[in-house]
């Protein structure tokens, strides 16, 4: 069997700290276009979750009668 432990802590803490800084350098402000189609889409999300949610306990109250 091999001993092999992988890369330390400090070294997967250091590679993640460079990997953040990656990703924060590649980060902009959205458009004010962007924002509102985001928004949109995560209200509808957000509603059709509801919906689903109030359908099944509407269908469970309906079962339990």
């Amino acid at each position: 069997m091999d001993n092999f432990q992988g890369p330390s802590v400090g070294t997967r803490i250091k590679s993640f700290f460079i990997q953040c800084t990656r990703v924060w350098q590649l980060l902009r402000k959205p458009s004010m276009e962007e924002f509102k189609s985001i928004s949109k889409i995560s209200a509808l999300g957000l509603l059709a979750i509801g919906l689903i949610g109030f359908l099944i306990a509407d269908i469970m109250k309906f079962l339990n009668r």
